[in-house]
Parts: structure tokens; C-alpha cells; sequence
């Protein structure tokens, strides 16, 4: 009876294998392999054009752990994502609840928000090239109209990080927005009424009972915004090519300028690497957070 039930036990394990392995594969030849094969180089020298290899051993991280311009793309970096995740998370939930509900006209406004996220990002970051730029760029015309001095935008190191993040910003706040109002709707309108008869106001109520229901939505926008601002490039490229003096160079495209630019590829395997233990360390961050601060029902 045990060989019996042994033998069916491999049988069902391997037809479940079997159904799995089509939707895997994929997974293994984009993904698994290319990630190995890139630990591989992090300890090479290889200059992607000559045919030898060497093993430098943990010389690249060393390199990259002792260099001064790492450590200011690690905090350009952490700028970025701050800067660019809370304000989009903010403004998408303040978007939503302006437009929560059947009023006329909502549906306009709704494309109008939601029309920037699905426009390519590079052509999103031309135009915001011309807006920010400092002699004609129309921003600084219309600071000029109330009485404010014009900005250099992307052209100065002490505002060209903001610039980008405003772009990044503008652009995801649509998609937020409609996250949050669905999460909305969903917030109990029984536990809203009772709480106005006890006597809550708007505010108390926001905060006691609409806050901790949407909850979910917000750790789940937190999360990929916050992934989504480790990969950012495009707007970077478009807007201020890292610069200047490398004010908006994040580790992202510290690897780009390794890989592509220096030829570097086993130093920038090894930034590449820093960057997907970074993002698994915030991961698991944000989801122990979440334990304690996420409302389910």
C-alpha cells in the first residue's frame, strides 16, 4: 500500500509539474538565468568586447562600497523615491476624494488625471523639457508674470532633482487616484453614519475610519511606486541625462552609465545586484509594516 500511494504521490507531483512548467519557463530563460548569469559577471572584469574573463572576486563591491559617487547615487536614489512616492500618494488620494462620487461632469476630470499615465514617459519628459526650460520655458514665464524670479529647472543641481520628481509625480498621480477611488467606495457608509451621529466630523472621521479601510490600497500603491522609483530612467535620460554634476544620477542609471558608457560590465552587475537586494529588503520592510499598520477586513 505505501508503494501504492508513493507512486501516486510522484505521479500527481509531476503532472502538477508538468502544468506548471509552461507558465515557468518563461520565468526561467528571462529571468532566473539572466539574473545568475549577471551574479556571475559582478565578479568578473569583463568589458563586454574582449573575449577574456577574469575573476576579480568581491573587487567590484569593494570598488562601489569604497567610491565617493556611489554613495551620493544611494542617496540620490533614496531623495527620488521619497520624493517622488508620498507626493503621488498624497495628492492620488486627495485627486480621488475630490472626485469620489456621481457628480457631473467627474468623468472628464477622471480622463484628464488618468491621460498622463498612459502617455509614453519619454514624450511626457520632452514636453516638461521645454516647460522647464529657463529663457522661454512657459513655468518660468508664468513665475515672471507674478513676480518670481525664473529657476534653471534641470540646469542646476539644486533644483534639477525636483524636476524630475515633478514629472514623475504629475504622471502617477492618475493612476493613484484611481486606485483610491475605488478603495473609496468600498469604505462602509453604515460605519460613516454612525460615526457622524456619535458625533465625529469630517475630519475625525476621515482619519478614524476612511484612513485605516483604504489601507491596503495604500501599501500596495507604496510598494510598486516605491519599485517603480528604483527603475526609473526615461525622465532621468530626457530631462537631465544624470546632471548636472550627477544631482539626478540614480542606481539605475549609475549601472546604464557602467554598463554602456564605460563598458564596466562587471562593476555595474555588481550595482545591478545592490539594486535587487535594496528592493527585497524594502519589500519585506514595507510588508512587516504592514502587519502592523494595514487594515484588512
Amino acid at each position: 500500500m505505501k508503494k501504492v500511494k508513493q507512486t501516486y504521490k510522484m505521479k500527481e507531483s509531476l503532472t502538477g509539474f508538468l502544468f506548471v512548467f509552461p507558465a515557468f519557463l518563461p520565468i526561467l530563460i528571462f529571468w532566473v538565468i539572466p539574473v545568475l548569469y549577471s551574479v556571475g559577471l559582478s565578479f568578473t572584469d569583463w568589458d563586454m568586447m574582449s573575449k577574456d574573463i577574469n575573476f576579480v572576486g568581491l573587487n567590484n563591491y569593494r570598488s562601489l562600497i569604497n567610491q565617493t559617487d556611489f554613495a551620493r547615487v544611494l542617496k540620490n536614489t533614496l531623495v527620488f523615491s521619497l520624493g517622488s512616492v508620498i507626493p503621488t500618494i498624497v495628492l492620488g488620494l486627495m485627486a480621488a476624494l475630490a472626485l469620489n462620487g456621481a457628480h457631473k461632469g467627474t468623468g472628464v476630470y477622471r480622463m484628464a488625471m488618468f491621460a498622463p499615465y498612459i502617455t509614453p514617459m519619454v514624450a511626457v519628459s520632452i514636453v516638461w523639457s521645454w516647460i522647464f526650460e529657463p529663457r522661454v520655458g512657459i513655468l518660468n514665464y508664468i513665475l515672471g508674470v507674478i513676480g518670481i524670479t525664473g529657476i534653471e529647472w534641470t540646469q542646476s543641481s539644486d533644483t534639477s532633482m525636483l524636476s524630475v520628481i515633478i514629472v514623475t509625480v504629475w504622471k502617477q498621480i492618475g493612476w493613484a487616484m484611481i486606485f483610491y477611488m475605488e478603495a473609496l467606495r468600498k469604505v462602509s457608509k453604515n460605519l460613516l453614519e454612525a460615526a457622524s451621529i456619535d458625533g465625529a466630523n469630517a475630519l475625525k472621521r476621515f482619519f478614524n475610519i476612511t484612513v485605516p479601510m483604504i489601507s491596503p490600497t495604500t501599501f500596495f500603491l507604496f510598494i510598486i511606486m516605491t519599485i517603480n522609483s528604483l527603475q526609473a530612467y526615461d525622465q532621468i535620460q530626457v530631462l537631465t541625462q544624470g546632471g548636472p554634476a550627477g544631482s539626478t544620477r540614480t542606481l539605475l542609471y549609475y549601472y546604464y552609465i557602467e554598463a554602456f558608457e564605460t563598458f564596466n560590465t562587471g562593476k555595474a552587475s555588481a550595482a545591478a545586484l545592490f539594486l535587487v537586494a535594496i528592493t527585497i529588503v524594502l519589500s519585506l520592510l514595507e510588508t512587516r509594516a504592514s502587519k502592523k499598520f494595514v487594515y484588512y477586513e
